[in-house]
């Protein structure tokens, strides 16, 4: 466990949830996203761990060394589902054919947390099931162009209309 008291908290991640989390916790931080690393993983990379390969390599594809009164903290999400890994959809119909894939089943969303200062590196992830009721045609439609869930794993944030 790594102690807060006296450090500098840095989110690397744009995501508006990410900060909505974060602010919640009553912790002042400030956002950096400068990184140098892309998101890809060996395909031999068991479904489970892709979050934590990948929320590790953002912690260290930092832009710069971290001071000894930082932390750094990264993520990464994935949806599975069956063996289907979802991560983000890069186009309406994209996104549409996943929400397609969920309808009425049964899914893994995995995340990845990693706290990284200029000594130690912590990654730990959970998975939460999650199970979709029926969405039909419309419903899928409506929700893709009312939210344009594009950065978001699987398609849908379940914070969001789909959620409710």
């Amino acid at each position: 466990m790594m102690d807060t008291k006296g450090k500098k908290i840095i989110l690397g991640s744009n995501s508006p949830r990410r900060r909505e989390l974060l602010a919640g916790l009553d912790i002042e931080f400030t956002v950096d996203t400068d990184n140098t690393f892309e998101e890809i993983y060996d395909e031999s990379t068991a479904h489970e761990l892709i979050p934590e390969v990948l929320s590790k390599g953002k912690s260290y594809g930092f832009h710069r060394e971290l001071a000894d009164d930082e932390i750094l903290i990264t993520s990464d999400t994935l949806v599975l589902c069956g063996e289907t890994v979802m991560g983000k959809p890069r186009s309406r119909e994209e996104a549409i054919a996943m929400l397609k894939a969920l309808s009425d089943r049964e899914h893994k969303v995995i995340t990845a947390i990693t706290l990284r200062d200029s000594v130690r590196c912590s990654t730990v992830s959970d998975t939460a099931l999650v199970h979709f009721k029926s969405l039909s045609g419309d419903e899928i439609e409506y929700y893709v162009d009312t939210y344009k869930p594009f950065d978001k794993a699987g398609a849908y944030g379940i914070q969001e209309w789909i959620g409710y």
